[in-house]
């Protein structure tokens, strides 16, 4: 056995979940904000339907794709209904169409420069990147994101899913495998049911780094706020215009910068400007607010509307909206309850060697809103690391780890 993986059965696992990973990863699947139909981008019905596919040639005889892009199937075994959950959307946050994934054998820990858009991986700056050396890493060719997030969690879970098909002498529970889209933009479970997947628990494979289970996320709002201004022809604007455009600048200037993301680490929450559009005379600022505790969380929406409200009310002929919507819940409180579904993870992932490394994501998965509706579902690793940018990469050794545990998940659950 190879010394950088973590068992013999995840380095048997490697080289097929390669093969599925760089299939998956080359369709074009981004999730678009503005979303009118469910799945918001056609390419992720064309890898839900080759999954499906892939998952009838395995003989989960139950597969299917429903009209909102859902892909759910079945694998039989004894014990309690486990889930399996995985998105096969990628962000919209950079590039995403014409993936070509570039394998770096043996990566030799320095630094690694990708052949478009100069792209540079440096370990000086991603220290994650230099516990890899030796590793076999895998990223794009630097001009789109590598799309590990989420599609090295549905490789992990085809492949694991492949090896206990090969493999029915192992013990397993019955799985139910699910793949859901849209959840880049916050609605990846919006449609999802629950009460048709049937499962005691599920588990995303969802998270980074080599061993990450993780029961708690941030709580999530989205909000928009939208300036109303005068729009007069500037020619003639004098004592007239009022410009939504300045306005909404100064809406960014005034927002406290310590409540940034940029500027917050570990359980400190933040106000995240992500996009604003417009005009003078109407501008929209697009924005999420984030934190673990609910309170907290509360005081951020309350900073960004007094923001808004002191600047349109500082110019009269201004009119300011501001909407806020929940996106996601922190999953703790769904969790707590049930500590056994958390202690067959910890259990599996200690099964491949590995020690669990228990964090809060500062973000959400779909077991936040699956959680919230009845499903309780933590999330574990992938392997795959600087998610929504060019500069993404995904270990294979972790990711064979990753699928590993999930086939150690299955014989922890069985009866």
């Amino acid at each position: 056995m190879s010394a950088s993986f973590t068992s013999p059965l995840a380095e048997a696992l490697a080289p097929g979940l390669l093969e599925r990973f760089d299939r998956y990863a080359r369709i074009g699947t981004q999730a678009r904000r503005d979303r009118t139909q469910s799945p918001s981008s056609p390419g992720q019905l064309e890898l839900g339907r080759l999954l499906v596919d892939e998952l009838l040639e395995l003989g989960l005889a139950d597969a299917a794709i429903d009209d909102d892009g859902y892909v759910f199937a079945t694998l039989p075994g004894d014990g309690p209904v486990i889930g399996l959950i995985a998105h096969v959307d990628t962000s919209p946050d950079a590039p995403g169409d014409g993936v070509e994934p570039i394998v770096h054998r043996g990566y030799d820990g320095g630094v690694l420069r990708l052949p478009r858009g100069g792209t540079v991986l440096d370990p000086e700056e991603m220290p994650e990147l230099r516990s890899a050396a030796g590793h076999d890493v895998v990223t794009s060719s630097g001009d789109t994101l590598l799309g590990a997030d989420d599609k090295a969690g549905v490789a992990e879970i085809m492949s694991a899913v492949a090896w206990l098909v090969a493999h029915p002498e192992l013990p397993r529970p019955t799985l139910r495998i699910g793949f859901t889209v849209d959840e880049e933009v916050g609605l990846g479970a919006s449609r999802f049911d629950v009460e048709r997947f049937g499962a005691r628990c599920a588990y995303t494979i969802d998270g980074s780094s080599l061993g990450e289970l993780q029961d708690e996320t941030f709580s999530g709002w989205g909000v928009t706020v939208t300036i109303h201004g005068h729009d007069v022809h500037p020619g003639f604007a004098t004592g007239k215009l009022v410009n939504a455009t300045r306005l909404a600048g100064q809406v960014l200037v005034a927002l406290p910068p310590e409540l940034t993301p940029e500027a917050t680490s570990g359980r400190e929450g933040f106000v995240h400007v992500y996009e604003v559009e417009g005009n003078a005379a109407r501008t929209e600022i697009r924005a999420i607010a984030r934190d673990f505790d609910d309170d907290l969380l509360a005081a951020h929406l309350a900073t960004l509307r007094r923001v808004a409200e002191e600047v349109a009310a500082a110019e009269p002929r201004a009119r300011v909206e501001v909407v806020a919507r929940p996106q996601y819940p922190n999953m703790r409180r769904f969790l707590a309850g049930d500590p056994e579904i958390v202690e067959k993870a910890a259990a599996a992932l200690r099964a491949e060697g590995i020690e669990p490394v228990r964090t809060a994501i500062r973000g959400g998965t779909d077991g936040s809103m699956l959680s919230e509706m009845g499903l309780p579902t933590p999330n574990l690793f992938t392997g795959g690391h600087e998610y929504h940018s060019v500069r993404e990469w995904a270990s294979l050794q972790e990711m064979a780890a990753a699928a590993a545990t999930i086939v150690r998940l299955a014989q922890e659950w069985a009866a």
